[in-house]
């Protein structure tokens, strides 16, 4: 089990881009960093995905984490809105598959679950919730930030088991894997 790693957690989004790093050692967090990409004084969409693009780069250049999280798709109505979604999304899939970064999903309802017990939480509760955790001083202007900040702490909580993950590390075939040595034969 690894005792010292850096987590980067994405809240995707394509007006407002939340992104928060943690450090974890021992099993004790700290806030490395947190803030927001902000992508709304750009008119067309491939220029919002290079922004996105060379932000996630640079972090990952600056941090080094040594895996991702970020949040899962919701299903809304809006299909061009959806579009939007899914394509920062996978820019910020594949600028960590790029620098060899494992990643993981989470749905929302999951990360506002881990952080403060109740799937329903607003983004207030969710941050003032992170601000006691974390011990930051300053609530950020946009609460996307404490937004990617969670999807790193849910992360963490969840040890690494997010939605591509579901199902394995289960059962005794798993197990076995994982414990060659506490078989008899």
């Amino acid at each position: 089990m690894v005792k010292d790693k850096v987590i980067l957690g994405i809240d995707p989004g394509t007006t407002v881009l939340g992104y928060g790093i943690i450090h974890v050692q021992n099993n004790k967090l700290s806030m490395l960093s947190f803030g927001i990409v902000q992508l709304s004084k750009l008119t067309n969409q491939p220029d919002k995905l290079k922004r996105i693009l060379d932000r996630l780069n640079g972090l990952i250049a600056e941090y080094k984490p040594d895996e991702m999280a970020i949040e899962a798709p919701f299903f809304g109505k809006n299909v061009q809105s959806m579009l939007k979604l899914g394509r920062a999304q996978g820019v910020a899939i594949a600028s960590s598959l790029n620098h060899n970064i494992p990643f993981e999903e989470y749905s929302p309802r999951r990360i506002k679950q881990s952080i403060t017990g109740s799937g329903n939480a607003s983004k207030e509760q969710v941050a003032a919730m992170l601000q006691k955790l974390l011990s930051f001083e300053e609530m950020p202007k946009f609460l996307d930030a404490t937004d990617g900040l969670a999807v790193a702490v849910c992360h963490h909580f969840s040890k690494g088991v997010g939605e591509h993950n579901k199902g394995k590390g289960k059962g005794w075939s798993s197990f076995i894997n994982a414990n060659p040595d506490r078989i008899k034969k």
